[in-house]
């Protein structure tokens, strides 16, 4: 199998933050959501990926290229787009597409043509003039129609409204299949990343909580409600995120769901009501609270 990225006991040190013995890997043609809370690590893992920053343990890998010797390589191959990344807003759409062209040699005029069609854009408007929802457009354009083996996008969603949310990010599930695109998509928000990713990744305090299929997770984790006095000792369980009482109701968040979980309940005194999927954002929460993997 070869990958798009692959990280190897990879740490990074600042004054007040440090990324920790991150060890993962980007099948190519997959889509990776990346998420955590704002400081999590999410921007500092994007930029060893981009070699704007360089590891201080580790071995960092792009698209066969090994960074930060290999980075000029690398870059030629990657789309970066960041939520705080601007544009000139008095020029056009069509100026920045023209420098783009002059600047890229795998740019392709037109997809950007029907990239700006899908997206809703006009190339002669100028960026000022322009909702935020549709400069977010106009810069993942600008990033996509260099035709990028690997995309990274860091926040994209962060500061639209509810609507320019939802444009942006149908727009986004549009175009990410069109070529089996590796992608990482970062953000704080696991409604969106839900919507994108094939597989999942958490990421806290600078510490990998855990990576995998998106299917994997929903269908690992459960939330289990009981009648019944909550036993002690129970938390102690491997399979057992939490356990809280409220009333005599228990409710149980288990991290590795399996069939003889009811029974072994029940012989502790807890008749199991129902049992609930969980979504990604409880899923999250409950790992990092419980200090355990997800």
């Amino acid at each position: 199998m070869s990958f798009a990225f692959s990280l190897n006991g990879v740490a990074k040190r600042y004054p007040h933050f440090e990324l920790q013995d991150i060890t993962l890997a980007l099948p190519e043609g997959q889509v990776m959501g990346l998420v955590g809370v704002n400081g999590a690590g999410k921007t500092t893992l994007l930029r060893l990926i981009t070699g704007i920053a360089a590891a201080d343990a580790g071995e960092v890998r792009v698209l066969g290229h090994r960074l930060p010797a290999e980075q000029v390589a690398a870059k030629r191959e990657i789309g970066f787009a960041s939520e705080d990344m601007r544009l000139y807003r008095t020029q056009t759409l069509r100026w920045h597409m023209d420098l783009m062209q002059q600047i890229y040699p795998a740019w392709s005029e037109d997809y950007a043509r029907e990239l700006a069609k899908r997206f809703d854009l006009r190339t002669d408007q100028a960026l000022g003039g322009c909702s935020h929802g549709q400069r977010v457009k106009a810069l993942l354009l600008l990033c996509l129609a260099r035709r990028p083996r690997l995309l990274l996008l860091d926040e994209p969603t962060t500061g639209l409204d509810p609507v320019a949310r939802i444009e942006v990010l149908e727009a986004l599930a549009d175009v990410l299949r069109d070529a089996g695109r590796s992608v990482l998509f970062s953000s704080h928000n696991t409604h969106d990343v839900e919507q994108l990713a094939d597989t999942i990744t958490f990421l806290h305090k600078g510490r990998l909580v855990a990576s995998a299929d998106r299917n994997e997770f929903i269908d690992r984790w459960r939330r289990i409600v009981c009648q019944g006095a909550l036993p002690s000792g129970l938390s102690a369980w491997p399979e057992i995120a939490s356990a809280r009482a409220n009333g005599s109701l228990v409710e149980i968040k288990a991290r590795a769901w399996n069939e003889s979980l009811p029974a072994r309940l029940a012989a502790e005194g807890l008749q199991v009501q129902r049992t609930d999927a969980m979504g990604l954002e409880d899923i999250f929460i409950t790992a990092v609270r419980s200090g355990g993997a997800a």
